[in-house]
């Protein structure tokens, strides 16, 4: 039980991907502009990397590692990570047109989302995830990896979703034109990530 505390802990607020670790930025300013795209775009992203640990983390510990073509890694996993972004577009595509639209090019560019491939290389690495959550590395195991992954694209939902509220507010609002658009977007995102970065202090 505390270790599923401390995976929730640390993946959502502590070592959150994007406003802590800034990976994932892109789609992050992208796609934050209103609430409903900013959902939409943070549940593929955690579709994708629940899915991305549940099959990277097996795949390279019983099948690269055991062949020696660890270092074969990256390359796998990208085209894991195509595979399922590639599946997520066309479903969407099927039933819910107005949010493939909405998402537009920040879709496919999932598969080159770097908070994606960060949390496949991180739950590969059991040492440093062993040292996150506090347990033993000879403890860590498939279940861990792909509850870091869930959560991990919770704490991406979260910002995202707290990034398009305050987008939101700030577009309400008559802001200096030479703030107005993109440096008004990375002052909040500055204050977003300080605000987390406290529950690193705690």
């Amino acid at each position: 039980m505390t270790e599923f505390i401390l995976i929730i802990v640390s993946a959502v607020f502590i070592n959150n991907f994007v406003v802590v670790q800034f990976l994932g930025i892109c789609p992050f300013l992208g796609v934050s502009k209103d609430f409903k795209s900013a959902l939409g775009m943070g549940l593929a992203v955690t579709f994708v990397m629940t899915l991305t640990c549940l099959i990277t983390y097996p795949l390279y510990c019983y099948v690269l590692v055991p062949l020696g073509i660890e270092f074969m890694e990256i390359i796998v996993f990208i085209f894991i990570i195509a595979s399922i972004v590639q599946m997520i577009e066309m479903v969407l595509k099927k039933f819910s047109p107005t949010l493939y639209n909405a998402m537009g090019i920040y879709l496919p560019l999932i598969t080159t989302n770097c908070a994606v491939l960060g949390v496949a290389e991180l739950v590969i690495d059991g040492g440093q995830m062993a040292s996150l959550l506090g347990i033993a590395e000879s403890a860590m195991n498939m279940g861990y990896a792909v509850l870091y992954g869930l959560f991990a694209g919770i704490g991406f939902t979260v910002a995202i979703v707290i990034m398009s509220g305050l987008r939101e507010k700030i577009a309400r609002n008559r802001i200096n034109k030479h703030l107005s658009g993109f440096p008004i977007a990375m002052i909040t995102a500055c204050f977003i990530a300080m605000a987390f970065y406290v529950f690193a202090l705690i």
